[in-house]
């Protein structure tokens, strides 16, 4: 099989690379990495060599490019259909698809708020009531999937870890960083899902990073 090459931006800001990094991981197969510092003069043009979008993430193999998150995944669960990254079973699986692409799509007010910083953590503080929304919606979301998709044995929201967790995954750390309150059922979900191997190795790389951007990291 071709050889595979991921571009990235910072592993610890850029939620949209974690995503289908998490999804390629799950796959087991082997691939290159290439990370590309954001929001720095020549961040674009770097990107640009690689991707025609100008952003990251995007996936390279062979002769294939792709350029964006969701279509990332949704071609390796094409490519390495053992690793399961959507639930089997056209329902499930729709519903999958609906709560990643919610995720996707939407939650703009938490975006703003908490961006993504996995190295830090800062004391917990009152939210904005939309963000306090979004908070709610999310923790919905992850109830109403165990509860109704969930696989004894497994925390994660469709049994295995797979493509909406992946999704999940950035909200996961925000939660972490900002110490958001939580029930109790989403307080478990999100230490399952950092607990995860192949997020405790992109927390890693997130804590050696060598580049701070103080648009994000503010004490």
């Amino acid at each position: 099989m071709s050889e595979i090459t991921i571009i990235l931006g910072n592993t610890n800001y850029s939620s949209w690379s974690l995503r289908p990094w998490l999804a390629l991981k799950q796959t087991g197969a082997v691939f290159k990495e290439v990370v590309i510092p954001l929001d720095q003069p020549k961040t674009r043009e770097s990107i640009l060599r690689y991707s025609p979008s100008g952003k990251v993430p995007a996936l390279i193999h062979g002769s294939v490019t792709i350029w964006e998150s969701l279509a990332i995944a949704e071609y390796l669960h094409e490519q390495y259909p053992a690793a399961k990254l959507w639930p089997e079973g056209p329902a499930v699986r729709a519903v999958a698809r609906a709560v990643s692409s919610e995720m996707h799509a939407g939650f703009q007010p938490l975006r703003q708020h908490l961006p993504m910083i996995v190295r830090r953590q800062y004391p917990a503080r009152p939210l904005p009531p939309e963000v306090q929304d979004n908070v709610n919606r999310i923790t919905a979301i992850w109830r109403d999937c165990r509860a109704r998709f969930g696989t004894a044995g497994e925390p994660f929201l469709f049994g295995a870890f797979g493509i909406a967790d992946a999704m999940f995954a950035p909200v996961v750390t925000r939660f972490r960083t900002y110490q958001v309150e939580l029930p109790a059922d989403a307080a478990a979900y999100v230490k399952a899902v950092w607990e995860w191997p192949a997020m405790q190795e992109w927390a890693e790389a997130a804590r050696k990073e060598p580049w701070i951007n103080t648009k994000y990291e503010k004490d």
